[in-house]
């Protein structure tokens, strides 16, 4: 094997190795792309002149607007994790659902969905539920695998239900409008909570005992009082999603703009509550600043890994791996996909799978003619089992922090379980009815790698043909070629 067909390998073993040991991801990508960079260069794998992009492309990071509603959205979020909204929905809902077996169950999925609507962080989701479902579950006799279970899924809905920061971030590393993500994802979002709700509800008639209804004494509110405690507690969220979400597909504002407007009507609503105090803003701001942070640094040190990978032919190891599985057909690749990225989430949280993983597969996936935005809504979708992977799910680790100490931490984990099921259940389903998620969206979406290859070969060749012209020698005017580092590039 030559040099450059060892390369790329060596370079993404050595990232898993890296991975496992525990090292900070951000340094770990930064330092193993500079490293291979220059050993490429020792071994006159690329030009010395192709490393020269990379300051462009931090650049290019530092200067995104689209990256400005992260720490927007994120600091809306942990707000309203204390505003006390999350108090009254589940009120109103436990009251409207609380005759039901499983009436708790299905106002808690239902509540966390809302507030995934809302906050767009599953921290914040789970923290919530738990802090407030969790001891009235236990009072009223649930199962305590059940009742874990039902509210870490209930907060990780939030990582698919738009206005969420997985998306934001894979529709800038797809390429595609955070409008267009968000769209996409709105299907898929149903799905998943009327899943949920079935499986409460099977539980409810074969296991009945595992999920009692709430006593009749305690479910004080009836008619007219039940209806204006719900109605009083889901219009401002309504209004909240309108002021987010609306205006983004309407075009009346950007991600960061809709953000923006987001934090302002979660300070309002926290002064509705009589919760906005100066230590409850200043705790949420430094909240946003470490996650952005976070985000920003990963970001960047996988831009510089990604830029290596690519120079040392990474893109076409990554083909040949696929198509020696025999992934050269689009289902086929994307139950490979799903596969690598099930277990890949045991061990990397989803930003580092949005950073580092789909930047490898998003070239075979335009090969294949897969729809950017059922690729990336279907990976998003697989992501939310990074919340609940025992025992590395940060949902579990969120719950089990807040949870009391009668309840096990094997039970948190066992209760987890069934719920990744039902996850991966909808990655099924999105895989062979990508209508699902294109359904609001008028393109093509899928192919077959060979066609794509004539068309691509018969470009590649006048592109060839014209390289080796220009390397033969002076024009005819007898002027030398140019050393453009670009021309590095087209030859790739």
């Amino acid at each position: 094997m030559t040099a450059i067909e060892i390369m790329a390998p060596a370079m993404f073993l050595a990232l898993v190795v890296f991975l496992l040991i525990g090292l900070p991801v951000a340094f770990s990508l930064a330092a193993l792309g500079l490293a291979s960079g220059f050993v490429a260069i020792e071994l006159c794998l690329f030009p010395p002149q192709f490393m020269a992009n990379l300051p462009y492309r931090v650049f290019g990071i530092l200067s995104n607007e689209l990256l400005l509603s992260i720490p927007f959205f994120t600091l809306m979020g942990a707000i309203l994790e204390r505003s006390g909204l999350a108090e009254d929905l589940l009120e109103g809902f436990a009251q409207l659902f609380g005759g039901l077996s499983g009436g708790l169950a299905y106002a808690v999925i239902v509540v966390g969905a809302i507030l995934g609507a809302i906050t767009g962080t599953v921290a914040a989701s789970v923290i919530a539920m738990g802090v407030i479902a969790l001891p009235i579950m236990q009072r009223y006799g649930y199962n305590a695998r059940l009742a874990t279970g039902v509210i870490a899924a209930s907060g990780t809905i939030t990582q698919v239900i738009p206005p969420s920061l997985v998306l934001i971030v894979l529709a800038d590393q797809l390429g595609r409008s955070v409008g267009d993500m968000y769209l996409g994802a709105i299907g898929p979002s149903f799905a998943q909570i009327f899943i949920f709700l079935i499986f409460i509800f099977l539980v409810s008639v074969f296991s009945p005992r595992s999920m009692p209804p709430m006593p009749q004494a305690d479910r004080i509110l009836r008619g007219w009082r039940l209806a204006k405690a719900v109605i009083r507690a889901v219009l401002p969220s309504m209004a909240l999603i309108f002021i987010v979400l609306g205006t983004i597909f309407m075009g009346l504002a950007t991600p960061t703009e809709a953000g923006a407007m987001g934090v302002v009507g979660a300070i309002g609503l926290a002064a509705g509550h009589r919760r906005l105090t100066w230590p409850m803003v200043r705790e949420a701001m430094e909240t946003t600043m470490a996650i952005t942070v976070m985000v920003i640094f990963i970001l960047i040190g996988a831009t510089v890994f990604t830029l290596v990978f690519q120079g040392v032919d990474g893109g076409l190891w990554v083909e040949h791996l696929f198509t020696s599985v025999g992934a050269d057909d689009a289902v086929t690749f994307l139950i490979v996909v799903n596969i690598l990225i099930f277990f890949l989430a045991f061990f990397l949280d989803f930003f580092e799978i949005a950073f580092i993983v789909v930047p490898l597969l998003v070239p075979m996936a335009n090969k294949l003619g897969i729809d950017l935005v059922w690729f990336g809504v279907l990976i998003c979708v697989n992501m939310q089992t990074s919340f609940m992977h025992p025992p590395f799910g940060f949902a579990l680790f969120y719950l089990r922090g807040i949870a009391p100490r009668s309840i096990k931490t094997s039970d948190i984990y066992i209760g987890a379980i069934p719920w990744v099921g039902l996850q991966m259940l909808l990655v099924a389903i999105l895989i062979f009815f990508p209508q699902l998620a294109t359904g609001l969206l008028d393109r093509p979406i899928s192919g077959n790698l060979q066609s794509f290859e004539i068309q691509l070969d018969q470009n590649e060749a006048g592109a060839e043909a014209q390289a080796q012209s220009s390397a033969a020698g002076p024009d005819a005017a007898g002027n030398p070629p140019a050393d453009d580092p670009a021309d590095y590039f087209k030859k790739k």
